[in-house]
């Protein structure tokens, strides 16, 4: 039924928003409207949960179905209270919570997807370091405890405001910035050789 989302690891659609109209024709169960809707969000959507899970595309794959399926039961669900994309942040965030708790860390496949793209990569020394660089901050980011994990993602993967975080957390914005400046500091410590 879907297509499979590209495998880019950082997807920046910030500039992309589905508009009232696909909205609502996918609450009147417009098949079209879905599949547009679908295309504008699901590199999004796997982007994340690629970041979440260590970069195991089982698992962003499995994520962003699961997401996508429960977007297409649960539209009726949004009310326009919030933005559309707040409200699809929270079915990310539910869905990678939920599955994290029904899997054993993955980090032999983020080694092996890692190595790979090293592997891959130009052989010029400038495209060397930066595959390293990219490889030790997404290395960092999947080694955070989810709850900063996600928050990180939110903010710096996909441009989210403090609040429109706290509404697709369901937390306060005092709690979103505790847990960004939390996860600064871990990053911080985990990074620090590679910045030294």
């Amino acid at each position: 039924m879907f297509h499979a989302p590209s495998h880019a690891l950082v997807v920046n659609l910030s500039d992309h928003e589905a508009g009232a109209e696909i909205i609502e024709a996918c609450r009147g169960g417009d098949r079209l409207a879905f599949r547009e809707l679908y295309d504008l969000y699901k590199d999004r959507v796997y982007s994340i949960a690629l970041y979440f899970f260590h970069g195991d595309r089982i698992a962003a794959s499995d994520v962003t179905q699961q997401v996508f399926l429960k977007l297409l039961a649960h539209i009726g669900q949004f009310r326009g209270e919030a933005g559309f994309s707040t409200w699809l942040y929270r079915l990310v965030v539910n869905a990678c919570v939920d599955e994290a708790r029904g899997r054993h860390p993955r980090v032999d496949l983020y080694e092996r997807a890692r190595l790979e793209s090293i592997a891959e990569a130009n052989s010029q020394e400038s495209r060397y370091t930066q595959a390293q660089v990219a490889a030790s901050v997404q290395a960092a980011v999947a080694s955070l405890p989810p709850k900063f994990r996600i928050a990180v993602l939110l903010r710096y993967f996909d441009d989210l405001s403090y609040e429109e975080m706290a509404k697709a957390l369901r937390c306060s914005m005092g709690t979103v910035a505790s847990r960004l400046s939390r996860g600064h500091k871990m990053l911080a410590k985990r990074l620090k050789g590679m910045i030294e």
